[in-house]
């Protein structure tokens, strides 16, 4: 009861006292486990492991030991972890693709880059890598402070004297408790150029540091780029940079060629790369690969990738890049230990604190070393004395009686040393005139003289050892006088270290990613895109569509299922944007080279994998817009749908399509887009077309310009009865023609001028004669003379013709064959390729047709029709008088 009245209870509240334990075991595990010292670069654990590896004499010219005897030595003695963390640690260190300098020496399986574990701690050897000498070297001579181990029964250094900022040059990363830090490797060489650099402008800058550090040096080598981010990390910390795989391209026959892989990005498993691209051709989504296999050996990555015959090497490795870690980015968090506390450093603050560590370990070495000589030096001066008065020293210690009583008359007498003068006067010790009395340590050392040291030879010895320790303490002396000449000292070792370890950089700075825009790798052409009614896609060159005769039967250009049919079709330029609206309204972009290449004998690819489509979302229509967005102001989209409705929106409303895509536009149930068109925001006319052959004209300038993409538009055409808009498309002084097409394969061009314009809204003026024959329209297209025309069919027949090559006749007549289609076959879409894209194609020259090797296609009249087209004075028959309405 008594002890109980005297205990003193303090009330905490639990809030504080978690608040202060947390903080206690967060700034542990900062300092004690997570983060790296400045100063030598390594954390806890790295420092624990090379140390016991020292006190173990597992030096790099010693025989190997088990790394399960370093492993226990370690656990045991100075790190009270787990012994998985302890290997794991040596394992990294002695691998040359984890270090840029290894610092552990391994000898069996330390691990691969595909990601191989290492072999068990009882099966692999280890020792200290010579390099890792430069981290010990004087750490015997005081130059660190040591702590106690973690039971106090040994002492362990609490930093090393490192020769090179181990830091920059091997790198670090780490997870600490709300804050981590990730630091590249470095080149040795470049690492110390911009040290000495800085020793000898201490004012240097960033910028000049970077003459000298060119950026990471990756031990897997590769390319990198991204300056401006390596100029943030280098400034502040914190920074980016890309890195992406060394590859070749090597032909391998005619027509044939492969990407070679050499290097690989920094901690890129290799394996799982491999497996990613194969993955990807398996599920097609990067097209244009015949086979992959990894040919690498031990230390020699080479990863061989076979392309198609028609496949372009260029855009297979874009494709890679954005899908695989073929390119990857690493960012710089460069956080350090510095002066106990975690601290954001960048170049220059790194090697700052490195020079004033190596200028405290370079003192408290001169220091130490300073002690052992004058220690030395007291000794000699003793044993100089007793030779210069040998006789009588000789006589002394005859005549004493022992041991100890020859010391005290040694230690009594004052003993003539006029020679040895100035080395006691150095020493700063006292004499009298002449004489000089021994201290116990010089006595005794006296004493322990062999009688052979007292031969000539020996006494000369002596004295010139008296000699040579006297420069030693003048110099050591000049050293803890002089910062010049102890930097001096600092500069001299970092280039021994850089002589002795130094090798090439390995990663190479470039351009590209970052610093180059991916387009650039992408080749200007034009391709023909066709999207199927199940959402397929693919893109091929606009030079597999050889030009025919009109009438033609075409040829395929896809393979489809059954229910399948190819619904849409159009030309545009590899880097042209492409904006996707769907059946619910909402627009996506991409550009056309994203778009999957294949052949003709290829389906394509889903869109799903392209685009955020909702479950039963389709794409109904794709608008290819200008690439310079600064002309999108000037320009308005058109929007019509099969209800007739059109909407007139700026074009900049699309300005920033998000990956989820926006909305687009509001359409009525039951009611589809058509079709979606660019012109000027005044310029030209609206042309609308319905499926029963009607067509109305009207001025873009008519239609008022709303700017919300949720809006539903106005009326821009009346339809009967089971009639519906088909297209939609705008007519100006470059197209005087308008293209009209019907599902069997008929069609004609009339002067635009015989489409009267007229108020939006009405039935319109017949645009040709849906009769059995003809069927309905599918498309009215303005044409130029110049241009030339794709029409395709629902099974995927495709067949490009000459605009010149089909007649110009009236509004209310059959039109010409254009299309022989039999069957359940019929067209179900056209398209129109400018005369401008013509000659950047080279598919055509001088408005010659060109002739499909083997085939029988050759430029004719318009009036002669060797597949049973209508002539021109059968046309001039079906004229009719106009029905307008």
């Amino acid at each position: 009861m008594e002890n109980a009245q005297n205990l003193q209870i303090t009330p905490i509240t639990i809030a504080d006292e978690m608040k202060r334990s947390y903080l206690d075991y967060a700034m542990s595990v900062i300092v004690q486990r997570a983060l790296p010292d400045v100063r030598d670069g390594l954390k806890p654990v790295h420092r624990r492991v090379l140390f016991a590896m020292r006190e173990l004499g597992n030096e790099w010219n010693k025989p190997y030991k088990k790394s399960a005897r370093v492993v226990g030595d370690v656990i045991g003695k100075y790190h009270p972890h787990g012994d998985s963390a302890v290997y794991n640690t040596m394992v990294r260190m002695a691998q040359d693709f984890s270090m840029r300098v290894p610092l552990i020496d391994g000898q069996g399986n330390f691990g691969s880059m595909d990601g191989d574990n290492a072999a068990a701690m009882r099966y692999t050897e280890a020792r200290m890598a010579k390099a890792t000498t430069a981290l010990m070297t004087d750490l015997e001579k005081d130059t660190v402070d040591f702590r106690p181990n973690y039971d106090e029964s040994l002492e362990e250094p609490t930093v090393l004297p490192a020769r090179f900022p181990n830091l920059l040059v091997n790198g670090t990363a780490g997870i600490a408790v709300g804050m981590a830090t990730n630091i590249p490797p470095h080149n040795l060489g470049e690492v110390i150029d911009a040290t000495v650099h800085l020793v000898d402008n201490p004012e240097a800058s960033v910028a000049d540091l970077m003459q000298f550090v060119k950026g990471p040096d990756f031990p897997t080598g590769a390319l990198m780029t991204g300056m401006r981010g390596m100029v943030s990390a280098y400034e502040s910390g914190r920074g980016t940079v890309m890195m992406r795989a060394r590859t070749e391209v090597e032909k391998l026959r005619e027509n044939r060629e492969a990407i070679i892989i050499t290097e690989v990005p920094y901690q890129v498993n290799k394996a799982a790369l491999v497996e990613k691209i194969a993955d990807l051709y398996r599920e097609k989504l990067v097209e244009g690969i015949s086979d992959l296999r990894d040919e690498s050996s031990r230390g020699e990555v080479r990863v061989v990738i076979e392309l198609k015959r028609d496949a372009m090497a260029d855009v297979v490795l874009n494709q890679l890049y954005r899908h695989t870690d073929l390119q990857t980015s690493f960012s710089f968090n460069m956080l350090a230990i510095d002066g106990g506390r975690p601290k954001l450093m960048g170049l220059k603050g790194i090697l700052q604190a490195f020079l004033k560590h190596r200028e405290e370990v370079i003192t408290r070495r001169t220091k130490f070393e300073l002690a052992k000589t004058r220690a030395r030096a007291h000794i000699l001066a003793g044993l100089a004395t007793a030779v210069a008065n040998i006789d009588e020293v000789i006589k002394l210690i005859r005549n004493a009686p022992d041991g100890a009583e020859a010391k005290v008359q040694l230690m009594a007498k004052a003993w003539a040393a006029a020679s040895v003068k100035p080395l006691i006067e150095l020493l700063g010790e006292e004499m009298d005139g002449d004489n000089y009395r021994l201290t116990d340590a010089q006595a005794q050392a006296i004493l322990d003289l062999k009688l052979q040291r007292l031969t000539g030879l020996e006494r000369d010895k002596i004295q010139d050892e008296a000699e040579q320790i006297k420069e030693s303490i003048r110099y050591l002396i000049s050293i803890l006088a002089s910062r010049e000449v102890m930097l001096s000292i600092l500069k001299d070792e970092l280039k021994q270290v850089k002589e002795e370890f130094s090798t090439p950089r390995r990663t190479e700075v470039t351009l590209f990613g970052a610093d180059l825009n991916m387009e650039d790798l992408i080749k200007p052409e034009e391709m023909v895109v066709t999207i199927s009614t199940d959402g397929w896609v693919k893109r091929q060159p606009l030079s597999d569509y050889r030009a025919q005769r009109r009438g033609g039967k075409g040829k395929s250009v896809t393979n489809m299922k059954d229910d399948e049919e190819l619904e849409t079709l159009f030309v545009a330029n590899t880097h042209r944007p492409l904006l996707f609206f769907t059946s619910t309204g909402q627009v996506h972009t991409r550009k056309v080279y994203e778009l999957p290449l294949a052949s003709a004998g290829a389906r394509g690819k889903a869109l799903v994998n392209f685009l955020s489509l909702e479950k039963d979302e389709t794409v109904t229509r794709v608008l290819p817009v200008p690439s310079d967005k600064t002309t999108w102001s000037s320009l308005v989209a058109l929007f019509a749908t099969a209800k007739g409705i059109i909407r007139k929106t700026p074009l900049t409303a699309f300005n920033n399509v998000n990956s989820s895509g926006i909305k687009g536009i509001s359409i009525d149930e039951g009611d589809s887009l058509v079709n979606v068109a660019i012109t000027g925001e005044n310029e030209g006319d609206v042309l609308l077309s319905s499926y029963e052959g009607k067509a109305v004209r009207f001025s873009v300038e008519s239609l008022r310009t709303i700017a919300s993409r949720a809006a539903y538009g106005v009326r821009g055409m009346e339809l009967r009865e089971g009639d519906y808009l088909v297209s939609m498309s705008v007519i100006n002084a470059a197209t005087p023609y308008v293209l009209t097409v019907t599902e069997n394969g008929y069609g004609k061009r009339t002067a635009a001028d015989d489409f009267p314009a007229k108020s939006r809204g009405t039935l319109g003026v017949i645009a040709i004669q849906t009769t059995e024959r003809n069927g309905n329209v599918v498309a009215s297209l303005p044409v130029g003379e110049g241009d030339e025309v794709i029409l395709v069919t629902n099974d995927g027949q495709v067949i490009r013709t000459r605009s010149a090559d089909i007649s110009v006749i009236g509004r209310n007549t059959q039109g010409v064959t254009l299309f022989k289609v039999e069957g359940k076959t019929k067209v179900t879409s056209a398209c129109v390729i400018p005369a401008a894209v013509l000659q950047q194609d080279g598919n055509a020259e001088e408005g010659e047709v060109p002739v499909e090797e083997g085939s029988n296609v050759v430029p004719f009249p318009a009036a002669v029709d060797a597949d049973g087209a209508e002539t021109e004075a059968e046309i001039a028959d079906q004229e009719t008088s106009d029905e307008e309405e």
